[in-house]
């Protein structure tokens, strides 16, 4: 969030204070962005001085920046903004969670979607993702993948280094109309761990408290999609008992090395998926 006002990140926009995401002020100049850490998205204070906000957009986009960026405004700043600003979208400064949630979610789709796709491959070291025929590789391997499994691994590699809560992971996975509870992204996401096995289960980290990232193999990540930015950082274990790669017993007592690989349910296999 761009802003030369002293307030903090909840008083300018205070609905994102109750969303999961991670927000870092800086001053409302173009030098502002350069080398510093990477985002989804930008947030440009115009709420006061609409001029300078419109300069800054400009600035920015002929800078080259391809980030989606949003303008935060007054309730009289909605005639300001014109499609010579640069801006990918205007949000009230009291909207609600819902609607700023939405406007953030519309924004960062519309700039990835314009990202053509090189091939119909994912590649991150050994592991190789298509989505033509789905299936993933490893090491040229073909993984045994349940059609929920394969599309986890494909949407977390579509993102790498990105967190995703469960939550979301359940929207964006298995939908809106699913109606199970988040334990279903652990089950899933520990099965997968246990196919990649002990040498690539670590592909899939865990973030403390928070939910998944995908972690590419170091220089040689070939994912479609530029890895945007997180200021959460992962811890070495998981953040509930039940993690993957360790051993002994879970929350529930269950040997977790029996539970690695288990637990058919109602999935169809890739395979069939495509027929």
């Amino acid at each position: 969030m761009l802003t030369d006002a002293p307030d903090p990140a909840a008083d300018i926009l205070p609905s994102l204070s109750l969303l999961p995401h991670s927000v870092r002020l800086a001053p409302a100049e173009a030098a502002a962005l350069r080398g510093g850490q990477p985002a989804d998205v930008v947030l440009i204070d115009s709420r006061r001085d609409l001029m300078h906000a419109k300069s800054l957009f400009r600035a920015l986009r002929g800078g080259g920046l391809d980030l989606p960026m949003l303008a935060i405004v007054a309730e009289g700043g909605w005639a300001a903004v014109t499609t010579d600003w640069g801006a990918d979208d205007v949000i009230l400064y009291t909207a609600g969670p819902g609607e700023v949630e939405a406007r953030l979610r519309l924004a960062i789709g519309r700039r990835t979607a314009t990202v053509p796709a090189a091939t119909g491959e994912i590649r991150s070291g050994d592991l190789v993702i298509d989505e033509a025929s789905y299936s993933a590789r490893l090491r040229g391997r073909t993984l045994d993948l349940t059609f929920k499994e394969f599309e986890l691994l494909k949407f977390l590699a579509q993102h790498p280094a990105r967190v995703f809560t469960r939550s979301q992971l359940l929207q964006e996975v298995w939908g809106y109309d699913y109606f199970g509870g988040t334990r279903t992204v652990d089950v899933h996401v520990r099965r997968l761990r246990a196919k990649l096995g002990a040498e690539y289960e670590l592909l899939i980290g865990t973030v403390r408290n928070v939910g998944y990232r995908f972690v590419p193999a170091p220089g040689k990540t070939d994912a479609r999609r530029k890895p945007p930015g997180t200021a959460v950082q992962p811890g070495r274990d998981g953040d509930q008992p039940g993690a993957a790669g360790q051993h002994g017993t879970d929350q529930h007592g269950t040997d977790r090395r029996a539970n690695a690989g288990g637990g058919k349910g109602r999935e169809i296999s890739p395979a069939h998926a495509r027929r």
